[in-house]
């Protein structure tokens, strides 16, 4: 992840689970009878939060339910929680806007014309607020996006209209008209809207109106410049996911995805026996594909459907890829899941390994095993800071690993070593520089060293838990996995962590507080559904450590007594899946820095210009 990345994942500590809309609906009633206790002056202060209710909650309450049924009759997305959401916050700038007046005419003599005023400018504030919302959201036309976008304005319009005695200013209507939509002395409001109050408003909502559409336009041009797709698209599916947990966010990934070829290796223990008898015992499975970008987006969740279709323990640790290779869409784990099942057909077992081996080759420290003509490794740059390893430097390792050595090679990205989002350098392995030529150069001494070794027998032990942590605490479903190679008394161990990256120091700390292996190495799986919770939500960060390395040394034990005589085969297929594609991620990331960058103070600037337009609009009414 580059630093690029880094900030547009940063933005995740805005993510929040929108409430349910019958909390938001209790919390705007219980507001709005607040407001009434402060607004109001009548003889019982339960009459005063009544007509808080009354005349600040119904607005609430009627856009709460109202909004979203237009909106989706409309063909938008809006759910009832969105809608109720929006609704209190309208509710809430126009309670904030209304005692800031208050407080200005109390100390100036503009006195209660002025409140009245702003009221009239809260109400198109709002209209704004909802059609930036509601076009954000379900991308209607402008015309149509209107519709539920007004009704809060609307029915306080009304309210107003009957409770301060409108139709009486201008003798309108009959008996019936003016028993049903003239009020006024049942309220006893202070103020009384006119007929050309109400024209001042609907000229304002149209000024507000055309502001938002030309916001709109103005950030979403750098999008549809850069790449062909439109901002609203990635704003209306981000929070379809992360409120909802829908899949429209895909639909904008496929935009802009590219197709891309790409490994799927599989290394397979058996159980020795008859053919009945030779069951999987454990499969460790490395599609060279990102697991991103988030939840379980695209490719979010991989390590778990790849456990789904798996006979023996699953192993998925980590490829040496970035982000430009996550998938677009869920539907592409499949077709990996189907050429893993491909590449487990054509494996030819055998009973023999070679004693695990690890070296040094710069910043790389590189650990692994040959099982006949196929090799596991599995690469840490621990304890430097690392993350993703660029898609092209693990070709090239995996290449010069197999050159006169083996016919497949598993690389594995140990990714155990991060300190996080911070600084403009987060460990990307790149092409050209000395980490992926450390990488390369120990990938293939270490694949010429077991090449060499002699093979001896195998065995293997397994041991698994699923952990008393979360995703809130760093830890995937898949939990702590361990598998335990022994060869000729020698064994070495390897621990998988369903996470995202570690804490810098922690895999030091369990490499020297656990006993009763010749060699060690932790991986995670960097699983992104950990990052709905943070961005930054590394194995470690939340969790005790003592408590970790004792489970890990315990699952260790439990291992050590699952030994048994295994035979192992490994197998490469290719599958073709759509993925960001080479840049798009930082493309991607760039123009959504940049827009999120400008878009504060270019709406500054709007909220200045439809200020402006509006007191224009009050003198010269």
């Amino acid at each position: 992840m580059t630093a690029t990345q880094g900030n547009l994942a940063a933005l995740s500590r805005f993510v929040f689970r929108t409430p349910r809309w019958y909390t938001t609906l209790t919390f705007a009633l219980a507001i709005a009878a607040v407001s009434g206790v402060a607004a109001f002056d009548s003889a019982f202060v339960l009459d005063d939060a009544w007509q808080g209710v009354f005349f600040v909650g119904l607005p609430t309450v009627v856009a709460s339910l109202l909004t979203a049924p237009l909106d989706r009759r409309l063909g938008g997305r809006l759910t009832y929680s969105h809608a109720s959401l929006l609704a209190l916050f309208s509710e809430l700038l126009v309670i904030g806007v209304l005692t800031a007046a208050a407080v200005v005419a109390l100390l100036t003599p503009l006195g209660q014309p002025f409140v009245f005023d702003a009221l009239l400018l809260a109400l198109a504030a709002i209209f704004a607020v909802r059609l930036l919302v509601v076009l954000a959201v379900s991308r209607h036309r402008l015309a149509l996006a209107a519709l539920p976008a007004s009704i809060q304005t609307v029915v306080a319009a009304a309210l107003l209209v009957i409770y301060t005695g409108t139709l009486r200013s201008v003798e309108a209507g009959g008996p019936l008209i003016d028993r049903l939509f003239s009020r006024a002395n049942q309220a006893d409001l202070p103020i009384v809207f006119h007929p050309q109050d109400l024209l001042l408003l609907a000229l304002m909502c149209l000024v507000y109106a055309g502001a938002v559409w030309l916001f709109l336009v103005v950030i979403d041009r750098p999008w549809r410049r850069s790449l062909g797709v439109s901002a609203l698209g990635f704003v209306s599916g981000f929070m379809g996911h992360l409120a909802e947990g829908t899949r429209e966010l895909e639909n904008f990934f496929e935009e802009i995805g590219e197709t891309a070829v790409v490994p799927v290796s599989v290394l397979s223990f058996r159980r020795l026996g008859t053919t009945d008898e030779r069951t999987e015992k454990a499969r460790f499975v490395l599609p060279m594909i990102h697991p991103g970008p988030m939840g379980d987006i695209g490719g979010g969740n991989l390590p778990v459907r790849i456990d789904e279709h798996t006979d023996g323990l699953a192993f998925p640790p980590h490829a040496t890829a970035g982000h430009d290779f996550n998938l677009v869409t869920e539907r592409e784990v499949g077709t990996l899941v189907d050429a893993a099942e491909r590449a487990r057909e054509r494996i030819e077992y055998s009973p023999t390994a070679t004693p695990g081996s690890r070296l040094d080759a710069g910043e790389a420290t590189l650990t692994g095993h040959g099982f006949d003509s196929g090799a596991f490794v599995a690469g840490t740059f621990a304890p430097g800071y690392a993350d993703d390893v660029e898609f092209g430097v693990g070709l090239s390792a995996m290449a010069a690993a197999r050159d006169g050595h083996f016919e497949d090679v598993m690389l594995a990205d140990a990714h155990n070593c991060n300190d996080g989002l911070t600084g403009p350098d987060l460990g990307h392995v790149v092409p050209g520089s000395k980490r992926a030529f450390d990488l390369i150069d120990g990938t293939e001494r270490l694949a010429a060293r077991l090449a060499d070794a002699p093979e001896s027998s195998l065995e293997l032990g397994t041991a698994h838990d699923p952990t008393p942590w979360g995703l809130e605490d760093g830890i995937g479903s898949l939990g702590i996995r361990v598998a335990l190679l022994r060869v000729d008394d020698h064994t070495t161990g390897y621990v998988l962590i369903d996470g995202n990256n570690m804490v810098p120091g922690l895999r030091q700390r369990i490499l020297e507080s656990v006993d009763g292996v010749d060699l060690l190495e932790v991986l995670t799986t960097d699983t992104h559904a950990v990052n709905t919770i943070d961005a930054e939500n590394p194995v470690g960060g939340s969790i005790p450590e003592d408590e970790l390395v004792a489970l890990i040394d315990d699952l260790l034990e439990r291992a050590r007594d699952d030994i048994e005589p295994v035979e192992a085969g490994m197998a490469t297929e290719r599958a073709e899946v759509t993925v960001f594609g080479n840049d798009r991620t930082e493309m991607l990331a760039s123009t959504a820095n940049a827009v999120v960058s400008l878009g504060a103070p270019l709406a500054g600037a709007f909220i200045v210009a439809v200020l402006a337009i509006s007191v224009l609009l009050f003198f010269l009414a």
